[in-house]
């Protein structure tokens, strides 16, 4: 105790950086609990609830976390039984959803119900890639061009150099090459199987730079430049798609539109004009739904998915029709990142999540990818009843305020 009391006092003074406890201590364990003692000491606090935790912290530390202090808990709810028809994923399913957001969970449950009744969800994936676009300088205009050109000649030497650092991923193409000025942006776009897979494209892409680089002359300037799109809303991920491109449909027969989300199909698509469509224009929005965020969210904290890339997953385009008095609705979901092997999925919490939906591990990513599809139409069909009904303003007094 007075060791670690001595390293504390060396953190406070400045004579010790965080990265370096490990080097004076005998464990994972006694190394988190002096950054914890730490970060008490500066911020006046006792961490009575962060310094409980159940995972693996020396595990994480491999590969999840640096200078670890404990864990954060977020509430997990189930919601269900989602009814999906998809070629992956066919049958009842209850998914997990991690948020404090009160009253979205009873939403998506709402969503589920009506689905069910309708006879369930089609699903199928439409797309699955992942990119990397580095950043390349020539010097001059006409030699970006030839660049360019020598990418476009020379596609397969490229492939055979970015595959031989990976078993599992496949270059497929790249495109677009974009030239601005004397830059080129080169798209690489990998599959990359049950791997969520930015780490293995990064490499490939690298390896792939090396043999360019050699060929041509031409300078890398960054691995990213920004065309991949990583983690960053994208005109282009909406229209090209990025990681999973899925879309959920559902026809929901007037009465179940009446009876459990109390409005009318007209009512519906009125709203989904209004404001996913015109409403997302005027807003200059690169998302044309009401709240794929919140689903998707839920989802990717529960499952050890990258939060980040949220923000990308929250892209798509809600749809809703009027069909011989039923309502037609969907979701297109072009660019959801996910995982169920490495990174945040080997997290126990998360593998227990992802054992729920019974998508752990390999080869059962398509089917994680068409649950997810689900769980957002029925989330976004819940928000849009409730719009139409005039319900959301009541819906969150009532279950958000308690």
């Amino acid at each position: 105790m007075a060791e670690e009391n001595e390293i504390v006092t060396k953190l406070l003074n400045g004579e010790m950086k965080l990265h370096e406890i490990d080097k004076y201590t005998k464990n994972v364990g006694e190394a988190l609990n002096i950054r914890r003692k730490f970060a008490e000491k500066i911020s006046g606090t006792k961490l009575k609830h962060i310094s409980r935790y159940s995972l693996n912290m020396e595990e994480a530390m491999k590969r999840n976390i640096e200078n670890p202090i404990g864990t954060v808990q977020i509430p997990v709810g189930l919601v269900g039984p989602l009814k999906i028809n998809g070629q992956h994923a066919e049958g009842d399913f209850y998914v997990p959803l991690a948020t404090s957001e009160g009253a979205l969970l009873a939403s998506v449950n709402r969503g589920c119900s009506a689905i069910k009744a309708s006879g369930g969800a089609n699903v199928r994936i439409i797309g699955d890639k992942m990119t990397r676009a580095p950043a390349i300088k020539a010097k001059s205009v006409s030699e970006a061009l030839k660049v360019k050109e020598w990418i476009e000649k020379n596609f397969i030497e490229l492939k055979k150099a970015a595959e031989v650092t990976t078993r599992h991923g496949k270059l497929l193409k790249i495109d677009p090459v974009v030239v601005v000025g004397r830059y080129i942006y080169p798209r690489f776009v990998f599959a990359t199987g049950d791997s969520m897979g930015m780490n293995m494209v990064t490499i490939a892409t690298e390896a792939a730079l090396t043999l360019l680089s050699h060929k041509t002359g031409a300078h890398v300037i960054a691995l990213s430049g920004n065309l991949c799109v990583d983690k960053k809303p994208s005109s282009l991920n909406l229209i090209e798609g990025r990681g999973k491109s899925v879309v959920a449909e559902v026809i929901v027969p007037e009465e179940i539109v009446s009876k459990k989300l109390k409005t009318t199909p007209e009512a519906i698509l009125e709203v989904n004009t209004a404001k996913n469509l015109v409403g997302s224009a005027v807003a200059g929005s690169m998302g044309f739904n009401a709240h794929y965020a919140n689903m998707i969210a839920a989802l990717f904290l529960a499952t050890g998915q990258d939060t980040a890339h949220v923000v990308e997953g929250s892209l798509g385009i809600t749809t809703a029709e009027e069909v011989d008095g039923d309502l037609y609705f969907s979701v297109t979901l072009p660019d959801v990142p996910i995982a169920t092997v490495g990174g945040g999925t080997r997290l126990e919490t998360a593998r227990e999540c992802l054992e729920i939906l019974d998508v752990s591990g390999s080869g059962k990513v398509s089917k994680f990818a068409e649950i997810i599809a689900g769980t957002v139409l029925a989330g976004e069909l819940s928000l849009m009843g409730a719009l139409a009904a005039g319900h959301l303003a009541r819906a969150h007094k009532e279950l958000g305020r308690g």
